[in-house]
């Protein structure tokens, strides 16, 4: 054997692995780990050029993923301001107008992260921010992008002067003919994205970059994307022939309810493209939209009334192109926030041909029926959940979303001990930009189901997964999930070389703690991606 590129030693490392779970020293060699043992047994393996690290007693772990993110750019991450601390109306407002003034006269102000609980008061309208913007056009996402608010001079530029027909469940609001400024889901918000200047592809490219770096400066070492095209392969190429791409990321087609069959004829030829550090081989459908905007599909309305349409105008297109991505080898991967659009992607994957080795998976899976509970085991169909998007849910039940969906679906919400408890595969993910990336938050929030630091809070629920179980929805389920079981989410020899180095473990600290935990170091394929100057 070699000796390894790299030996990290002095470490308590957590390895994930029953034939040994504990461990001081790892040793990686052409990205993949070559011994895991004592300090004296693998440093004894270091050569001349081998770059040894003392960890001083730092905490390892596999390399984290992230189940579930869309942090490429994408039509879904337009950039801009970022709102997803601002909690009342005045806050969005002071947001803008300082926006407005860094973009000058000319510019566009975009941005992220509206919360609902703002305009409960005032209703969802663009005119809202008019001054604000100081006659700029604006036009900003909310939470879970699924709906965004358009200022009357944005809706102006675009042309949007009244109610539109779309290929799938996407809706102009309006009040009397004239829209409000609020768009419902991709096709809508579309309409007023297409007359913002684009950014260049060397922008698009810097932009990929300081993402990637901000994620493994978290410790994330992978990722499944939830957007993408053969134009992200494309940059995915160019980020590896660069050296700039810093983690792994499986990457899906996003499959439209428009998306022609050639298309699909074309797409499957890419079935298996794939670099060192990324790969295709998934299909990405919406079957419903959020809860918050009354765009999931449920099986009872509502409290408004709404919330029983599919995203697919047409489900049994939706189950064709299931079963057509099925049957050529890939994995699909479902959104279906509400009841009914969970049980339609049961169904799809259960009437679909299979391939062996595939597990198609459902995203969020916000409210599910009794019944359809056990399915996913039964099945062996993934339960892919971000419990990230619970912190905006009140305990007395009185945010938007637990209004929304009343008591007995709100007893139902995200289940994910319930799901464990089952047999069913339980992977995490945090839906960044929707959440924050922070994999620590990630799994403080699955195992406390309210926010880390609220100590007075009491959590929304008993669905609470154990110290270990989070770790392992960031490390061994997500390998699971894309069939990289093999490979990835344990410290073992033949694995990977993906670790996470924390100044304490986190499955032996204070969940309410874990956010603060240093992380030290972030490994990707041998390569230190990441490290802290105090190591």
């Amino acid at each position: 054997m070699n000796a390894p590129d790299l030996v990290l030693t002095g470490g308590r490392v957590r390895t994930l692995d029953p034939a040994r779970p504990h461990a001081s020293a790892i040793a990686i060699a052409d990205g993949m780990i070559v011994a895991v043992g004592s300090d004296a047994e693998v440093r004894e393996l270091a050569g001349p050029r081998t770059e040894v690290i003392d960890l001083r007693g730092a905490a390892v772990v596999p390399g984290l993923s992230d189940s579930h993110t869309h942090c490429l750019p994408s039509e879904v991450v337009p950039g801009g301001l970022d709102l997803t601390e601002a909690r009342t109306l005045d806050d969005i407002r002071a947001g803008v107008a300082a926006e407005a003034e860094r973009v000058g006269p000319d510019g566009w102000i975009l941005g992220w992260g509206l919360d609902y609980n703002a305009f409960s008061e005032t209703g969802i309208h663009g005119a809202l921010l008019e001054e604000a913007a100081g006659g700029r056009p604006a036009l900003l996402r909310f939470m879970d992008f699924h709906t965004a608010l358009a200022t009357p001079r944005a809706l102006e530029l675009a042309g949007v002067d009244g109610p539109r027909a779309f290929d799938e469940h996407a809706e102009v609001v309006c009040v009397d003919g004239r829209p409000t400024g609020e768009l419902r889901e991709a096709g809508a918000m579309a309409l007023v994205q297409a007359a913002v200047p684009p950014p260049t592809e060397e922008q698009r490219y810097a932009e990929a970059v300081d993402t990637l770096r901000r994620l493994t400066a978290a410790g994330l070492t992978a990722t499944h994307l939830m957007d993408g095209s053969l134009e992200t392969l494309d940059l995915l190429r160019r980020l590896e022939a660069a050296g700039d791409l810093r983690m792994r990321i499986v990457a899906p087609f996003w499959i439209k309810p428009e998306t022609p069959r050639e298309q699909w004829e074309a797409l499957a030829t890419h079935r298996f493209e794939r670099g060192r550090r990324w790969r295709a081989g998934v299909a990405k459908f919406f079957i419903d939209g959020v809860i918050d905007s009354g765009t999931a599909w449920l099986y009872e309305p509502d409290s408004e009334g709404e919330g029983t349409e599919p995203f697919w105008p047409d489900p049994a297109r939706y189950r064709e192109a299931v079963a057509f991505f099925a049957g050529h080898g890939f994995q699909c991967v479902t959104h279906a926030c509400g009841d009914r659009g969970v049980r339609e992607a049961l169904d799809a994957y259960r009437d679909a041909p299979t391939w062996p080795g595939v597990h198609h998976r459902i995203e969020h899976i916000e409210t599910l029926q009794p019944q359809d509970l056990p399915r996913f085991a039964a099945e062996g169909v993934i339960a892919s959940m971000q419990m990230q998007h619970m912190m905006w849910l009140e305990p007395d039940r009185s945010d938007n979303w637990s209004r929304r969906l009343g008591d007995d679906r709100c007893d139902r919400a995200f289940q994910a001990r319930a799901l464990l408890d089952s047999g069913a595969t339980l992977t995490l993910g945090s839906d960044w930009p929707v959440a924050r990336y922070d994999p620590r938050e990630g799994m403080a929030a699955a195992r406390l189901r309210r926010p880390p630091g609220m100590r007075d809070r009491a959590p929304y629920d008993d669905q609470a997964l154990t110290a270990e179980e989070a770790l392992r929805g960031y490390t061994t389920w997500p390998a699971r999930t894309v069939g990289h079981a093999d490979v990835q989410g344990r410290i073992a020899p033949g694995f990977w070389g993906d670790v996470t180095v924390f100044a304490t473990d986190p499955v032996e600290c204070d969940a309410d703690d874990l956010v603060a935990v240093p992380v030290l170091a972030t490994v990707v394929d041998g390569e230190v991606v990441h490290r802290d100057p105090s190591l």
